[in-house]
């Protein structure tokens, strides 16, 4: 049980590849909402569930582009735990090494109401129950899916953004403009490295 005035910690994970305004828009939402002290936003070592399908950018590389992307934010933080730790990213072992790192505070699992649905095909569900409180997170003005049943939650409405990940990649492979999706300093990173085919 979370002591009293003890952290209140937001856990949003992702594969980031490039992080956008629609990730940082869901994390000042919940952050605010819920009076959290820090949103982390967790950067994926190896998001087993999508890089089986499609290649994805080297972890430092989408670890630099978060941090570049939070740089100006109060209260939210990029998260190296799951790089650190190597090998495929599970949930589940974030939340277990957060509650060690951090005694006493209650964590807070951020999840889209896009995926909120799939919660029982993680990887040891019931130590993300046990673990965290999970945020769910509807886009203003449509409520989406819910945890399984029996998987309690608090929603939470966030902006009405819908940006995609590859479509930013798509845009940057052609020479489309990305300075209302992306933070600049995100752009600057994807340039400087020549990532998704920049310079091409």
């Amino acid at each position: 049980m979370p002591e009293r005035n003890s952290p209140r910690i937001g856990v949003l994970g992702g594969t980031f590849d490039p992080p956008h305004f629609g990730h940082l828009a869901v994390a000042l939402e919940v952050q605010h909402r819920l009076r959290l002290s820090v949103v982390l936003l967790v950067v994926a070592n190896d998001p087993w569930q999508k890089s089986a399908l499609h290649p994805v950018t080297s972890a430092p590389l989408r670890l630099e582009m978060v941090r570049a992307a939070v740089s100006d934010l109060e209260g939210v933080e990029a998260s190296a735990l799951e790089i650190d730790r190597g090998g495929e990213s599970y949930m589940a072992d974030t939340l277990a090494e957060l509650a060690s790192l951090h005694p006493g505070a209650e964590l807070m699992l951020v999840v889209g109401s896009d995926i909120a649905q799939s919660l029982d095909t993680w990887k040891r569900p019931a130590e993300l129950r046990e673990l965290a409180t999970t945020v769910v997170v509807d886009r203003a003005g449509r409520s989406g899916g819910r945890p399984p049943p029996g998987w309690p939650a608090q929603v939470v409405e966030g902006p009405a953004l819908d940006i995609s990940s590859a479509d930013i990649r798509a845009r940057f492979a052609d020479g489309r403009p990305v300075e209302a999706l992306v933070p600049r300093a995100v752009a600057d990173v994807v340039r400087s490295r020549g990532l998704y085919g920049c310079g091409r």
